[in-house]
């Protein structure tokens, strides 16, 4: 199923551009790549993509784009998971990947200025060496979009825009991607930057109370 967007621009009542877009809600794409952090070089798989949030009769209400990035190793399943978001409250996880936590970050100077030629490299101080990480949009931020119905009709914007509808949805979003990608056993950990701390606090107690998911810090 898509999300099909079609976008028109009118002159002098003459359609003079049209473009399709289309938006996967459940995907994913695999690669494998290497970093270097605190002079240690090891391998590290990076997984793309969109999962859903469905209803309760099971349709999919919503799709949240997200960044997994795990290191390469023999009990993957045991190592901690962190789940990383940015603020706004509309903002996606942009920064907290690329100029933090992620295996790559922007080049800039030390006052956060672009660097020439503009570009990304390897980030020395990531935290992927000693723990996996799940970078997440919400809705609207990113990637991330609400999903028509049949009729073409929109969700209610209640089920998501929302201190209380945000946690909800994030925190039953969150049981999905543990569950399918066999990350139960692992120490799990929440990062929260600017709205995302506030997020993080309200999540702490979802997961808990909703979810069965006990964090082993914030």
């Amino acid at each position: 199923m898509k999300i099909c967007y079609t976008i028109f621009l009118l002159f002098a009542g003459t359609i003079v551009y049209s473009q399709a877009r289309q938006i996967p809600i459940d995907t994913a794409i695999i690669t494998k790549h290497t970093t270097t952090v605190k002079g240690q070089n090891f391998p590290y798989t990076a997984k793309t993509g969109t999962q859903p949030v469905w209803d309760e009769e099971g349709k999919p209400i919503a799709t949240l784009f997200y960044t997994y990035y795990t290191r390469d190793v023999k009990t993957p399943g045991t190592r901690p998971l962190i789940f990383s978001f940015n603020g706004g409250p509309g903002s996606a996880s942009v920064w907290m990947h690329i100029a933090y936590t992620g295996p790559r970050i922007l080049k800039i100077d030390e006052e956060g200025y672009p660097i020439q030629p503009y570009g990304f490299k390897s980030n020395p101080n990531s935290i992927l060496d000693v723990a996996d990480i799940v970078f997440i949009n919400p809705v609207n931020t990113g990637y991330s979009r609400l999903v028509p119905n049949e009729k073409g009709e929109m969700p209610n914007n209640k089920l998501f825009f929302g201190i209380n509808a945000d946690t909800k949805y994030l925190a039953e979003w969150m049981n999905t991607f543990v569950s399918r990608n066999n990350r139960w056993e692992s120490p799990k950990y929440i990062i929260g930057e600017s709205y995302g701390g506030t997020r993080v606090m309200g999540l702490s107690l979802e997961l808990q109370n909703s979810q069965w998911m006990y964090l082993n810090g914030v």
